[in-house]
């Protein structure tokens, strides 16, 4: 078996477990893989943590008290090596469950609730040695009704896997292919990046890149973009208004690209650093302060053009760094509603 397949064959145990999540499976399948010295870096407010009993107790532990039916469905599981010669595997899919008990002030609905994750594992001597994961906590608050921020431009909802049906990408590795998917995307960005400092829109060259009908699946508070017009409408234009300077940092951070077939991913920690310098974006008051953003993206291609790209962005982060605290916020709106736990399950006596 390939190096890539064999890691997907290590971390798969654990997503079984989290399927029909248990306290001792998950932490039993979360020490069997993660080595005790891994980099485990979590998306704000976890911050970065120091050891497989910590991952648990800190971010899945309260998860799995506020909906006690917790599942996690991956539809996303490709594996690759980047230049700097490591080896990644990554995940994508949705977290569900029935919300009966706050988490991070966020307050239950009682009902079905989905928050989806994009989560890195570089892979060393047969163990997990870093992970980068990003949930989006901002889908769960929107559920709630519970958002304090400016409404999204583009579409919410859940966010589906690929519309082949492929994502678990299966063995074995493809090199040619996984390098020509990640050579697409590589050149994509740097036409990308020409857009404004060189030009117009039409210097980007969409057309080469992108699938007519190709869907951008942004973080919630973002949201979804159909088709060229869509991405730039909902996204690229405000972002791009708000921070113009995007794109000009790249001596501060590393990108990590590797691909598997038709699909690749992107990872770094930050892999975006820019000026909110302008109004323009989500709503956000120009700072002049430069930040950084972690984003974890996949894209999927189909006959050589970008059809899917699914993209997290640490926004409470963002938001930390530009000094305004959406969990202070949410508290304020939210205090005059009833605080404690739904009884699971719902409904019944």
């Amino acid at each position: 078996m390939d190096t890539h397949s064999t890691h997907k064959a290590l971390i798969a145990p654990l997503f079984e477990a989290m399927y029909n999540f248990d306290e001792a499976g998950v932490r039993a399948a979360l020490e069997e893989v993660i080595a005790p010295d891994a980099f485990i870096h979590m998306l704000y407010p976890f911050g970065d943590l120091t050891s497989p009993q910590e991952l648990y107790d800190t971010c899945y532990a309260p998860l799995l008290k506020s909906m006690p039916d917790l599942e996690r469905r991956d539809w996303v599981v490709m594996g690759g090596r980047t230049e700097q010669g490591n080896d990644w595997v990554g995940c994508g899919g949705h977290y569900y469950g029935t919300f009966v008990a706050p988490w991070l002030d966020i307050p239950p609905t009682g009902h079905l609730t989905h928050m989806r994750f994009h989560e890195f594992y570089r892979f060393q001597g047969g163990k997990v040695v870093e992970i980068q994961a990003l949930w989006d906590i901002p889908e769960v608050m929107i559920q709630a009704n519970a958002w304090p921020m400016a409404p999204s431009l583009g579409r919410e909802f859940c966010i589906p896997g690929p519309s082949t049906l492929d994502g678990m990408v299966p063995g074995p590795w493809d090199e040619a292919t996984s390098q020509a998917s990640c050579d697409h995307i590589i050149n994509m960005l740097e036409y990308l990046k020409k857009h404004p400092g060189q030009g117009g829109p039409e210097v980007m060259e969409m057309d080469r890149f992108w699938h007519p009908r190709m869907n951008w699946y942004g973080p919630a508070g973002i949201g979804t973009g159909r088709g060229i017009a869509g991405f730039r409408n909902w996204h690229q234009i405000p972002f791009l208004n708000g921070m113009p300077d995007r794109g000009q940092h790249v001596e501060d951070i590393t990108y990590h690209f590797f691909g598997d077939g038709d699909y690749a991913a992107v990872t770094g920690w930050p892999d975006m650093i820019q000026t909110v310098s302008h109004d323009g974006w989500m709503g956000i008051a120009p700072s002049d302060k430069r930040i950084s953003m972690r984003s974890l993206d996949f894209w999927r291609l189909e006959d050589g053009l970008i059809r899917e790209n699914w993209v997290l962005v640490d926004l409470l982060d963002a938001y930390k760094q530009l000094g305004v605290d959406v969990f202070a916020r949410l508290r304020e709106f939210n205090k005059a509603r009833v605080p404690g736990a739904i009884p699971f399950p719902v409904g019944e006596v």
